[in-house]
């Protein structure tokens, strides 16, 4: 994804490249800008994009935050503590920093779809699947959408709730949203989200076949995170 959003901010006729930030590629050249693995390369910029690891996305966002630098977000692994963290770390703004669980229109849409339907049903769970090469799990959209039913929905109505025979059958819960992660090589990103009443399952599903399908979100993120007030969480705000 980092090189696939240089390449965008490069092509695009109102943005510049202004640096690129990566310890592990020290060195290399990427659309004419040279790697660095120094954080204050990315002082002089307006806005920096973070897709890193959820191991090393907060400490980032602490020196992003001290160069005064907005900030959007597309790292995985945003529990709602993290984000409380973020948010008594930035503030109000100036800088701003948007954090996005999925930049793409269409995820953005499902996990709308979701939380319209969420209290016409008893009961909703979440399979998420992705590339075997994901960092962690649940997906960050899995964690917002299942969040989103949570507020809309309230309890969950089963007649029971399984005993599991195998530790992690039933999967995660979030806010009583069951959620289940598969990490499979073939897959890029995909969700599937499951209603129940009596007689009837309602299902949404959202399909993400490639990365391009993420640039168009990152680059209005991009363009529009000095507009928000602090922190944000979701594409949404922008559409």
């Amino acid at each position: 994804m980092g090189r696939r959003i240089a390449a965008a901010v490069a092509a695009a006729d109102d943005l510049m490249l202004g640096g690129l930030f990566d310890p592990g590629a020290v060195g290399e050249v990427i659309e004419g800008v040279t790697v660095t693995g120094e954080p204050g390369s990315i002082g002089d910029c307006d806005v920096v994009v973070e897709f890193t690891n959820p191991a090393v996305v907060m400490q980032n966002l602490t020196e992003w935050r001290s160069l005064g630098v907005h900030a959007v977000v597309g790292t995985s692994g945003f529990t709602l503590d993290r984000i409380g963290l973020v948010r008594s770390e930035w503030r109000e703004g100036p800088p701003n920093c948007l954090i996005v669980p999925n930049f793409s229109i269409g995820a953005v849409l499902m996990m709308r779809f979701a939380e319209l339907a969420a209290p016409h049903f008893a009961a909703a769970e979440i399979i998420e699947l992705h590339h075997d090469r994901k960092a962690d799990a649940p997906s960050g959209t899995a964690v917002a959408t299942a969040g989103r039913i949570g507020n809309a929905k309230g309890e969950q109505r089963r007649a029971v709730e399984s005993t599991e025979l195998v530790t992690g059958a039933r999967g995660g819960s979030i806010d009583g949203v069951s959620i289940h992660s598969v990490r499979l090589p073939g897959l890029l990103a995909h969700q599937e989200v499951l209603f129940g009443n009596d007689g009837e399952v309602l299902e949404i599903r959202h399909d993400t076949t490639d990365r391009v399908a993420f640039v168009p979100g990152v680059l209005l993120a991009i363009r529009r995170v000095a507009e928000l007030p602090g922190v944000t969480v979701g594409l949404e705000a922008l559409l």
